[in-house]
């Protein structure tokens, strides 16, 4: 096949996506038979294949060859693509140097050009990595009015997209969704070009993970899936595609098809070199790991994720807290609460929290914390933020004795998780249900919930909430005792400290303290003597 005939198919495979048919036909050429679009080809063809040495070569054959040609423009492109792609590979060095090229070049442009809309993209990741989240805004804003201005679909959907995550981040949720739905739109109708649709369709899966937001998130990953099915070799964009898919299992409580996918995103993230998103990948696969009761093989992919520079949080301080190291679990949370976060960052932690804390005993920071996740949620408009706030001001109720008003809210988070498909949290609520049932004196009514809840955890597969729901079933200790109270109690009664009790179960002593109290309450007595002459008095030692 002659040389002309080849170029005619590369170009051809380019327009139809074929990104290795494109990459083998150019790679076969001789470089002299290259003009600079034809290099540009190359690169994205070699970028999308997962090639990003190569990409960065002919990145830099195809800006020398637009500037020998007179095309100082499409070169500033290139220049674009070389500082992006090499900041991602993580030479930030050398991907400033190009920053400056690009600048340079545009400087000794006239007039206005669509290619300062890219530069600004640049500038805006850089105040990003900063924190400067207001001065990205600018930049994402002007990246906009250079998109309508110049009729650029790719700097529309990106101007719009970042808009969108910003606006989130500055806490404008409506504001923010409506802007990332509006970016969606060019790529839908297919005007905006392979990699910056790949990149506009994960930002806005990320955003709606961000706030919860699983319906729309499940949504787009569909079509993620799609466009990326449509695109015979790619590589990019297809381990973050995997990723989203197993996150949306995991709410649906698929947990084998989500573990298959987090392990595919690890597989392609580390084939790729990209040691960050293996680490996020591996921390989702150790939430699963975690919830199926699999502790060990969870610990290892969390201290796996750590090695990868992403902290696996809060996922390792709910494994602590399941493996009785309470207090542990308490000090990160409250480490990582006392941390500069946006709205966001704080949602994502605080269900977490409050679970922890409670637990920890402080039941006095665990009711701020599910207040303010409530406001965050009517903020968010989010349904999962919503039976998250609600699932944690039920637990905080029923910690605070107001078991009748917890379980008004905790049936109100159940029908929400249930409307969106979740069974595990669903029934994570019918246990909490059944133990404010059960205070309350409605034992056949508790053990109804508990029932349903451990056919639902045994259905899914997850052991340890099976177990502490079929623990439930058995009957409850005289004076409406909880568990943890029999065994304080059992100490108490062996004369044993509030310090030696703390040690014994691995609690704070400020927990040892705060049961003591619940148990004299419902024993109606007033000293640990007369709490000890019941325990004997009721065969509970």
């Amino acid at each position: 096949m002659g040389v002309v005939e080849t170029l005619l198919e590369a170009r051809e495979a380019f327009e139809r996506r074929d990104w290795v048919a494109t990459y083998q036909r150019l790679s076969d050429l001789d470089s002299a038979a290259l003009r600079g679009d034809d290099f540009a080809r190359l690169a994205a063809a070699a970028y999308l294949t997962g090639r990003d040495n190569d990409c960065v070569q002919a990145l830099q054959r195809a800006y020398q060859a637009h500037l020998d040609n007179g095309k100082p423009l499409a070169a500033v492109r290139c220049a674009f693509w070389l500082a992006q792609t090499l900041t991602t590979m993580g030479e930030s060095a050398v991907a400033g140097g190009w920053l400056s090229r690009m600048q340079r070049l545009l400087d000794q442009t006239p007039g206005h050009v669509a290619e300062q809309g890219y530069l600004q993209i640049l500038l805006m990741f850089r105040h990003l990595s900063l924190g400067e989240f207001s001065e990205a805004a600018e930049c994402a804003a002007t990246v906009t009015a250079c998109g309508r201005r110049f009729d650029d679909p790719d700097l529309l959907a990106v101007g719009l997209s970042s808009q969108g995550r910003l606006a989130l981040y500055l806490g404008r949720v409506p504001d923010g969704l409506a802007l990332l739905d509006e970016a969606m739109l060019g790529i839908v109708a297919g005007s905006v070009s392979t990699i910056f649709a790949g990149q506009v369709y994960c930002s806005m899966i990320e955003a709606c993970q961000e706030i919860s937001d699983f319906s729309r998130a499940a949504e787009w990953t569909m079509a993620l899936t799609r466009w990326c099915d449509e695109q015979p070799g790619l590589v990019t964009f297809t381990g973050q595609c995997a990723v989203h898919r197993g996150q949306i299992m995991r709410v649906r409580c698929c947990y084998p098809e989500a573990l298959q996918e987090f392990s595919l995103a690890v597989h392609r993230y580390l084939a790729a070199g990209t040691a960050g998103p293996a680490g996020v990948a591996l921390t989702e696969r150790g939430d699963v790991l975690r919830t199926l009761g699999n502790l060990d093989a969870a610990e290892e992919d969390y201290a796996r994720a750590r090695r990868h520079g992403h902290e696996p949080q809060p996922g390792l301080a709910l494994l602590w807290l399941e493996r009785g190291r309470t207090d542990t679990a308490a000090t990160a949370l409250r480490r990582l609460l006392a941390e500069p976060r946006t709205e966001i960052g704080r949602s994502q932690l605080l269900p977490a929290a409050v679970e922890i804390l409670l637990a920890a005993g402080d039941v006095e920071r665990a009711d701020e914390l599910s207040r303010e996740l409530a406001g965050i949620a009517a903020d968010f408009g989010s349904a999962a933020l919503t039976a998250m706030a609600g699932q944690a001001v039920g637990s905080v109720a029923m910690a605070q004795d107001d078991h009748a008003r917890a379980i008004v809210d905790l049936r109100d988070a159940a029908g929400r998780w249930a409307d969106l498909e979740s069974p595990f949290e669903v029934a994570r609520c019918q246990v909490l249900i059944g133990r404010a049932l059960r205070a309350l004196g409605d034992e056949e009514s508790a053990v109804a919930e508990f029932e349903a809840a451990s056919g639902k955890f045994a259905e899914l597969g997850a052991d340890p909430a099976e177990r502490e729901a079929r623990r439930l079933l058995r009957p409850s200790a005289p004076a409406g005792l909880t568990a943890r109270e029999v065994e304080v109690l059992k100490l108490v009664a062996a004369g044993r400290t509030n310090p030696e009790i703390a040690s014994e179960l691995v609690l704070s002593e400020k927990t040892v303290a705060r049961h003591l109290s619940n148990i004299f309450a419902k024993l109606q007595v007033g000293s640990r003597t007369a709490a000890a002459a019941f325990a004997f008095d009721h065969q509970i030692v």
